[in-house]
């Protein structure tokens, strides 16, 4: 999934939703904040499924480390984003064998399937679709991932079987109306 790094402007009346300053202070309180900063940095993704900008400016203020620090930490990791993400990760490899094998129609697949483009995440928050460089699998491409399971030598048409079987072993079809009116093995549109 490409890094994304967004700084907002946030109101007072957004900043006490998107995390609990307290809790971030706990985390900081059981971890060594200046030993291990990425740590410090995996467990309050941990909690809040990214790092919100207030978590960024508290861990700041409570380690004395600089933000400027710790945003250069968040942009060199990959592990680690400042906007939200949905709870089941997808990932297309890009890399050039899975590119000539058709990642791009993969691509397509999914976003027609959930209706989010690559980059971003479902209304719901459910799935996050992002593309990577390269996941090691050439010899099964094209390739993605969902979640921790990865799928190898896919058309479009089995991606979006993948997806669909996912999305109603969920039970989230109410949230995909295309997938719920589709069966199991059906539909979708042309593969190549």
């Amino acid at each position: 999934m490409p890094r994304r790094v967004v700084q907002t402007d946030m109101t007072e009346a957004q900043e006490p939703d998107c995390c609990d300053l307290a809790r971030v202070g706990v985390i900081v309180d059981e971890g060594d904040a200046h030993g291990n900063l990425i740590a410090l940095l995996q467990r309050t993704q941990s909690e809040f499924g990214y790092v919100p900008e207030p978590a960024v400016d508290e861990i700041a203020r409570l380690t004395g480390v600089r933000a400027s620090r710790i945003y250069g930490i968040i942009t060199f990791y990959a592990q680690f984003s400042t906007v939200p993400s949905g709870r089941h990760k997808i990932f297309v490899c890009h890399g050039t064998a899975c590119h000539v094998a058709g990642a791009t129609r993969i691509c397509e697949a999914l976003e027609q399937e959930l209706d989010v483009p690559d980059g971003e995440s479902t209304a719901d928050m459910e799935f996050s679709l992002g593309s990577v460089a390269c996941m090691g699998a050439c010899s099964q491409a094209p390739v993605m991932r969902i979640d921790e399971e990865t799928y190898g030598n896919l058309s479009a048409d089995q991606t979006r079987k993948v997806i669909r079987g996912f999305v109603k072993e969920l039970g989230l079809e109410a949230h995909y109306p295309g997938i719920k009116g589709a069966g199991a093995t059906g539909g979708g549109g042309g593969d190549e």
